[in-house]
C-alpha cells in the first residue's frame, strides 16, 4: 500500500466496516504508527486526536476490532478496514457509533454461501451439508423439490412462521445444489439484475 499520510497532517480517516454484515461501525483516524500497529496486532489501532496517542480499540473494554482486511481508496488517503467486532463498538454501548443495530440483512446469504462452499471444499465428517454433497446431485435436487413443496403447502394452508421456516430450508438446499454445480447465489442475483426493469 502507498498510503498518503501527508494530506491531513499525518492522519488518514479509517472507515470501519463489519466484515460479515457489511454495516459501517465507526470512523477513526490513523497515523503511520497506528497503521503499523494495526498490522502488527491484527486489531484496529487509531491515533486519538483528543489523547494525542495511539489507542487500540478495546484496550480498556475488551471490545476489540479484529482485522480481516484493509483497503485504500483511489487517492491513497482513506482506509476501509473490514473487521469482526468483539462486543459493541461505540463507547455508549451501542453496536455502532451511528446508533444503529449491527444486524444481518440479506448479506447473510453471501456469508451462508461462503460457509457452504467451505463445507464443499473441506468435506468435514459429521456435517449435514457434507452428507448432502456425498449423496450426489440427484439427492440434492430432490431435497430442493421437497422443500419447495413444503414451502407451497405452508403458503397456502399454514402459518407465516411455518412459511418462513420452510422457505429458509428451501433457500439453504438451493444454495447447496448451486454450490455442487459450481454456481452461487450471486449468479442468481446477476441474472435477476439482467432481467430487472425500472
Amino acid at each position: 500500500m502507498s498510503i498518503d499520510f501527508n494530506k491531513m497532517q499525518g492522519l488518514v480517516p479509517a472507515i470501519i466496516q463489519d466484515y460479515r454484515t457489511k454495516n459501517v461501525l465507526m470512523l477513526g483516524f490513523m497515523n503511520e504508527d497506528a497503521y503499523n500497529k494495526t498490522l502488527e496486532l491484527g486489531k484496529v489501532t487509531f491515533f486519538s486526536r483528543t489523547k494525542g496517542r495511539l489507542w487500540t480499540k478495546g484496550e480498556e473494554s475488551g471490545n476489540f476490532l479484529i482485522v480481516k482486511s484493509i483497503e485504500e481508496d483511489c487517492d491513497h488517503d482513506t482506509l476501509l478496514i473490514k473487521v469482526v467486532p468483539v462486543g459493541p463498538v461505540c463507547h455508549t454501548g451501542a453496536d455502532t457509533c451511528f446508533q444503529t443495530q449491527n444486524e444481518w440483512g440479506v448479506e447473510f446469504f453471501k456469508y451462508l454461501q461462503d460457509f457452504i462452499k467451505c463445507r464443499y471444499d473441506e468435506m468435514p465428517e459429521g456435517s449435514y451439508t457434507t452428507s448432502l454433497f456425498q449423496k450426489g446431485i440427484n439427492r440434492m435436487a430432490q431435497k430442493v423439490g421437497e422443500e419447495a413443496v413444503e414451502t407451497v403447502i405452508e403458503a397456502t394452508n399454514g402459518t407465516n412462521d411455518r412459511l418462513v421456516y420452510e422457505a429458509s430450508d428451501l433457500i439453504y438446499h438451493l444454495i447447496v445444489l448451486l454450490t455442487s454445480k459450481g454456481l452461487s447465489i450471486e449468479d442468481l442475483a446477476n441474472e435477476l439484475v439482467k432481467r430487472h426493469k425500472e
